[in-house]
């Protein structure tokens, strides 16, 4: 919740570029600052089409061979933090992340941080969909996704055979993200990438690591039950049988405390209620009440201090 939110997709722009250098500014324009080089310079060709909707990016790729690196000096100069899952369509790659290689292919998952260096290598044309969104629109903790970076997650079996094919029209249906579902189109795709995260870090096993599975299942705990007005540490921790001082050691593990974890949460819901055209007609205090907020005016407050912009504000500008 890093200042005020993007405006819905209007259009999908399309850029075509014939030499590395338009390509360098497009990807660095589209993403993050990024270095790219290719050594058939002479006969390069790229083609980005994207959409975003709701600080969620979603581009459709096609290039030759190239060389994408995301340097520490890069890094730098950033100031926002996101996440990247890219969807192999089309040819191979090679992602390199955090001591970490993963060889693509078609129908392959992967994610990787732009808070730290990677690099992307591609040796032949390709055709690959990326959706890029900052940290916060994702329940899982980040030093949880850490672990999966530049891990190759197969569109072949599992969770996976079951998201690719949303992913792939999605990418294949950009002009869809313009439209007025394109939050809920976004928001499930980062709901579904979610999901098979959580599979793949095994935290719905319960062979799981105990201490992460607990922290993974508050989480959860919270989110079901975030318009309940008697959420709070007492309640959360009497339900999982750990002291409140358990609970609360467990949040400072990742640098929040508790109430500001369902405070965040709550306010997250309220945003896209505000954007879902089929609550148009709902009340703003409606759909506070829904989440948890009973005192309108405390959560006109948090919201405008979370996002710099009122409820109301927020529901008319998009």
């Amino acid at each position: 919740m890093n200042g005020a939110p993007a405006a819905p997709a209007e259009s999908v722009s399309t850029l075509i570029a014939r030499n590395i250098s338009d390509f360098r500014a497009a990807v660095s324009e589209s993403f993050v600052p990024l270095q790219v080089s290719s050594q058939g310079a002479d006969h390069f060709r790229g083609m980005i089409r994207g959409a975003s909707v709701d600080e969620v990016h979603v581009t459709d790729l096609r290039a030759t061979s190239h060389v994408v690196e995301r340097t520490p000096e890069l890094i730098a100069r950033g100031d926002r933090s996101y996440f990247k899952v890219s969807l192999m369509l089309a040819g191979t790659g090679l992602l390199i992340q955090d001591d970490r290689e993963a060889v693509l292919q078609a129908g392959d998952l992967a994610v990787y941080d732009t808070d730290r260096p990677y690099s992307l290598v591609f040796d032949e044309d390709f055709r690959t969909m990326v959706v890029m969104f900052p940290k916060h629109l994702i329940s899982l903790p980040p030093d949880m996704i850490g672990q999966l970076t530049a891990v190759r997650i197969s569109g072949q079996e599992g969770l996976g055979s079951m998201v690719v094919p949303y992913l792939t029209q999605l990418a294949g249906n950009l002009d869809q993200l313009a439209g007025t579902t394109g939050a809920r189109l976004a928001h499930s795709a980062l709901d579904l990438v979610s999901t098979v995260f959580t599979r793949e870090l095994g935290l719905d096993e319960v062979s799981a690591d105990p201490h992460r599975a607990l922290v993974q299942r508050i989480r959860s705990y919270i989110d079901r039950n975030l318009a309940s007005t008697d959420l709070g540490p007492a309640s959360i921790a009497s339900a999982h049988f750990i002291s409140t001082r358990h609970l609360h050691g467990l949040f400072q593990e990742q640098g929040v405390t508790v109430s500001t974890w369902i405070r965040t949460r709550r306010l997250e819901q309220c945003r896209r209620d505000l954007l879902d055209p089929m609550l148009a007609d709902r009340p703003v205090a409606a759909i506070a009440a829904r989440w948890g907020f009973v005192d309108a005016a405390h959560f006109s407050r948090a919201f405008k201090s979370a996002f710099g912009i009122s409820p109301s504000e927020y529901r008319s500008a998009h």
